[in-house]
This record gives structure tokens, sequence and C-alpha cells, in this order.
């Protein structure tokens, strides 16, 4: 990456984390523009930039569709930014909020107390962008009343651009009947990806370097991961992407200041690779096999509380095979099998 990639990291590490929380500064400033080279440098995510760059030109809306923390609501604000309403507002509404509060954000409300009425993100980004983050958490009947009202917006003199976020498979809702197709096409025909980190290994050895340069307030140049420690971190899931990274290396460097202790991966392990996740449409999450190979031996054996002919069976292997697996494990360093009795 370049010296400008390294300048700018914090901003867009910090926007990514944002993306994660469910927050998004509130006080957006243009000056400060989101920089393609933030991103990083692998060819997926620069693809990713180049549609991204493509739609801004348009008044298309726009779909953006990723992993927790993978950056999804900073890649609306580059859309926005690059686009010729990049003078005017950019309204982000958070649809993961209660039903109640959404509505009020999106169409507006009379406050209760001085019955001033607040205008609602559709009026306020007039001429701007509006967008909808973790649309998928809409309320099932004003996904409804919202596609009628964004096909009522030229009526009522509103014109704005629409971008929406989410982690979810829309497709597989809607044919589950639990997000309206209607909406859903409003947005189906100009979709981005965003790419996790795992699947960005140059980005990663990068952002891993410049987490540890501010967690210890060096120079990123003075950051000397030793490869074992590097070699964890490229093998991690990362299933948070950027948001986990900068947890884990916080917590490894209160442990050991330049070593990156496995303790730190085993308290994020849960959420990192673990099978029958809430937010998996397929009831699997994926992974390398050697991952999930590693973590469904682990798990029978906690299962089994470590009896490995019991855990054999159920994994339907050779006590032998179990037993090679448990060595080379072992001999890996991960911390559950090198204290495996």
């Amino acid at each position: 990456m370049t010296g400008g990639q390294m300048n700018g990291a914090k901003e867009l590490t910090n926007e990514m984390s944002n993306d994660f929380l469910g927050e998004f500064p509130k006080n957006l400033s243009l000056q400060s523009n989101v920089r393609a080279e933030l991103f990083g440098s692998d060819p997926k995510i620069q693809k990713s930039l180049a549609q991204a760059r493509n739609l801004a030109v348009t008044k298309a809306a726009v779909l953006i569709t990723g992993e927790n923390g993978t950056g999804k609501r900073t890649l609306a604000k580059y859309i926005h930014e690059n686009s010729t309403r990049s003078n005017q507002a950019l309204e982000v509404v958070d649809c993961s909020l209660s039903a109640q509060e959404v509505e009020n954000k999106i169409l507006g409300h009379r406050d209760a107390v001085s019955g001033r009425f607040n205008k609602g993100a559709l009026e306020v980004a007039n001429k701007g962008t509006v967008v909808f983050a973790n649309i998928d958490s809409l309320d099932e009947e004003f996904q409804k009343r919202l596609f009628k009202i964004i096909n009522e917006l030229e009526d009522y003199d509103i014109d704005v651009r629409l971008v929406a976020t989410t982690t979810k498979n829309l497709s597989k809702l809607v044919g589950a009947g639990r997000f309206h197709r209607s909406l859903y096409m409003t947005f189906a025909n100009n979709v981005i990806n965003t790419i996790p980190l795992r699947e960005r290994l140059e980005d990663l050895q990068f952002f891993a370097k410049h987490f540890m340069a501010e967690i210890s307030g060096c120079e990123i140049e003075e950051v000397n991961l030793d490869r074992p420690a590097m070699d964890k971190i490229m093998s991690h899931y990362w299933s948070n992407n950027l948001t986990e990274l900068k947890q884990v290396l916080n917590n490894s460097f209160s442990n050991s200041q330049n070593i990156i202790d496995e303790t730190s991966f085993d308290s994020t392990e849960k959420k990192s690779i673990g099978i029958l996740s809430e937010d998996d449409e397929d009831g699997i999450r994926l992974m390398s096999l050697k991952d999930a190979e590693k973590m469904l031996i682990k798990k029978a054996l906690i299962h089994t509380s470590e009896n490995r002919t019991q855990a054999a069976k159920i994994l339907g292997v050779s006590i032998r095979t179990l037993r090679n697996k448990i060595n080379e494990y072992r001999n890996d360093g991960t911390v559950y099998f090198v204290n495996l009795r």
C-alpha cells in the first residue's frame, strides 16, 4: 500500500467499525472525502470500487452487500461523494432500530413535547442521498409502505438517491416471504459486494500492522510481528473483519505487547467460525475446510468431555485419524489441542 493509504487508514477503519456497530458519524464532513486507496489494493475490492464509481454518476438505486465490518456504509458515502449530489445532504437511517423509530427517521414525526415537526431523511436529503442501512431489518408491513412512498416521491418534488446495505441474502428473504419483492427489485439491478478481510490477505497484513502501530504508539514501519503471529492473523476467519481484528490485537497487546496471544482468538471463535449462525440463511457459515475440520473436532471433543473414542464415533473417523489430527493441531500450536490431555 502507498503512504497515502497508511495516512488515511485510521479514517477508514474507524468508519468501518461504525459499520459493524450499527452507528454512523452524525456530522459527516464532505471536506474529508473517502479516498479510493483507503479501501485497500486487492483486485477484488478494487473491482467493487470501480463498480461504485460507475454507479455514482447515475441516479440508480444501489444495494451494498457484505459481512459486518467490511465498510458498506463507508462505500455508500463514497458513492455519494463521487456523484453530482456530493454537495447535498447524506442521510443514513439504521433500519435495525425499533420499527417506530425507523419510520420516524425516514418519514419524519411531530415532537410530543414541542409540537414541532421534525423532517424525515427523505425530505432532509432532497437532492442528496439516503442510505437505508440494514434494510433487511425493516418491519415487513413498513417495507410495503416504503416501496409505495418511494414511487410517489416525485409527486412531492423530492429527488433522492437511494442506497441500501445488508448482510443478508435479500433474494432468499424474498423467496421465504420475509422481504417485500417490489422493494427488493428497487435495488436489485445494482448490487455491489464488499469483500471480507480474509479474502484480501495483502490488505489484512497491512491493517494488522496499522492497528499494532496505533496500539503501541509507534510508526507502522517499526511494527515487527513475528511469523507465528502473522500466520495466526492470516489464517483466522475474521467474521467481523476490521472490528474483530482490532479487538483481538488490542487484547493481544495487553497480554504480550509483541506476540499474538491465541487466547485472544479463542474469545471470538464462536463469532468467527460458528456453525448454525442465525446470520446465515443456509445455516452454515463459510470457512476453509481446514478451519471447519479443526472446529468440528474441537466441538466433538468438548461435547464428549474429551473422550476421544466417543468423539471419533461422532465424527465418523477412526481413533487413529482423530489422534493424528490432534497431534497435527498440537504441533501447529493451537492452544486447545496443546493443552488437551
